[in-house]
């Protein structure tokens, strides 16, 4: 967390001084005057701890008709300050901060170092500019196994003199073991876009393809990314004279699946010359886009593939050719919070499966969640209601309270991985999902939250400071038809938590032989 100046600090504490004597010397004139030495007068205390939960309600019935759909913890953790709680023990729906639960879970369970490895086998043997027999690909479940990953690491089969390839391509995903994953109820009317996609151990390039077109003098053109020999851009895009480049919404991409397992994605609008329009897109199952994949970047390295595709586990005598290995654990948690990737949570929920699986346990997505429930109720978190569902908080049935996942969050706090964690939250007004969020409002860079979206259902969660340097853990849910208002009051509550922070002033009175000392605390 960025330091306060000590300045503004004791400015702060100077306006609470002057405002709570002004109240007292009210009170004092209105009173019967005291006599006698030594003689204590009545403690009072002035400050927000009461009045800041009523405030949050009255945002909420303000913004949202009630103040029933909104839940809100917050703690101080080292400075002055009252919890405050509204409607903390009521269950909701948290949309994305189960991400935190997730990833702080990860950090502590796979620990901050943790890698997936990708291994490229063999069962054959070199001859020549040859390799005589197939080419395993023996996955890990890797949330971020890219296309330049992957680029870099088959370009050695080139560098070691191979072009050809007499055998098939064979994937090994038999490190999950998964038996289906709940239906989530999109509310969309694309069923193709990047947050939607499953995990699954072949995922690589987060299972997406880029699609551009640029208009110049010469009309249009379009291309994906990677370019994969089953799916074909119908490009139906005019060009038109300079102007404007208009927003990504005004073109319709539209895919047609084929019989053949082919897609054709077909493009319609204008664009202005000097202009380009992109978007991604989910069209091909796991399995068969990895494979296209890998078979795209041999070509590319000049390496030919001259068997089919199939899925099958590696044998045992297979020898190693290359590997690859991922950024290490807390590079995943800072790109799964800055901008709430709900693959790659969902990927790091069943390593956790496959890490702590039981020889029971046939379902990785289950051992994970059982897993964390344990890891939780061995830290004294109550764990009752409580439903990670797939670890992402892309879920109609996940819920928590806002009390257990602020108790979740002061347990983060004195985790040996706080910095990991924290590093890996948006920015109040600077960047991830929080990037345009209370600017102007000289809360830049005072907190790190990680934020939640769904239908009917807005959320914040993290860490942020108020004016006297002291640190929240804060959770906020709203869950109200609509929600749309959510993220206005889940503002306010962070606003409000900054500049009249909960701390409540206590004034007490004595007579001394020197007179009425007054003290404030």
């Amino acid at each position: 967390m960025l330091p306060q100046r000590s300045d503004k600090r004791l400015q702060h504490k100077a306006r609470i001084a002057q405002t709570v004597l002004r109240a007292l010397a009210l009170a004092t004139a209105c009173s019967l005057p005291v006599t006698g030495l030594a003689q204590d007068s009545s403690r009072e205390t002035y400050g927000a701890a009461h009045l800041w939960a009523s405030e949050v309600r009255d945002f909420a019935t303000q913004s949202l008709s009630t103040d029933e759909g909104v839940g809100v913890a917050a703690v101080p953790l080292d400075g002055p300050g009252i919890d405050q709680y509204v409607n903390a023990d009521q269950l909701m729906s948290p949309g994305s901060i189960m991400k935190l639960v997730t990833t702080y879970a990860a950090l502590e369970l796979l620990g901050p170092n943790h890698r997936w490895e990708t291994d490229f086998l063999t069962d054959g043997n070199l001859v020549g500019n040859t390799l005589e027999g197939n080419l395993y690909v023996r996955f890990s479940g890797d949330p971020k196994l890219t296309i330049e990953r992957l680029w870099r690491t088959l370009r050695e089969l080139r560098s070691m003199g191979v072009t050809r390839i007499n055998g098939d391509l064979v994937l090994d995903g038999t490190h999950f073991q998964v038996d289906g994953f709940p239906k989530f109820d999109d509310t969309g009317d694309n069923p193709y876009r990047p947050f939607l996609v499953e995990p699954s151990a072949y995922l690589t390039n987060l299972n997406l393809l880029h699609f551009q077109v640029r208009a110049d003098e010469r009309g249009t053109q379009a291309w994906a990314t990677p370019n994969l020999s089953e799916v074909t851009i119908d490009n139906r895009i005019t060009a038109t004279a300079e102007g404007p480049c208009p927003a990504r919404r005004r073109f319709d991409w539209t895919p047609i699946f084929h019989d053949d397992n082919k897609v054709t994605v077909q493009v319609t609008g204008s664009l202005p010359q000097g202009c380009r329009t992109t978007t991604y897109l989910s069209l091909l199952p796991h399995e068969q886009y990895s494979a296209s994949l890998i078979r795209s970047v041999l070509a590319e390295t000049g390496v030919t593939v001259n068997g089919g595709d199939r899925l099958a586990k590696t044998p045992e005598d297979a020898r190693l050719m290359m590997r690859t290995s991922s950024p290490d654990l807390v590079t995943m948690v800072r790109d799964i919070n800055k901008w709430s990737s709900n693959v790659m949570a969902r990927q790091m929920l069943l390593a956790i499966g496959a890490e702590h699986r039981q020889e029971d346990q046939k379902d990785d997505r289950v051992a994970g969640i059982e897993a964390i429930y344990g890891w939780l109720e061995g830290k004294g978190i109550n764990t009752a209601g409580m439903v990670i569902d797939n670890g992402s908080g892309l879920t109609r049935h996940g819920r928590i309270t806002a009390r257990q996942g602020v108790k979740i969050l002061q347990q983060a706090w004195q985790s040996p991985y706080a910095s990991d964690l924290m590093a890996s939250l948006p920015i109040i007004a600077m960047d991830g999902t929080m990037a345009s969020r209370l600017k102007n409002t000289g809360l830049d860079g005072k907190g790190r939250i990680k934020t939640g979206l769904l239908a009917n259902v807005r959320s914040i969660a993290g860490f942020t400071r108020d004016e006297n340097n002291t640190t929240w853990a804060i959770v906020g849910m709203v869950n109200n038809d609509p929600a749309w208002n959510g993220k206005a009051v889940l503002d306010q509550v962070l606003h409000s938590l900054h500049y009249q922070p909960p701390t409540g002033t206590a004034v007490s009175q004595s007579d001394t032989a020197a007179g009425r000392r007054t003290t404030i605390q």
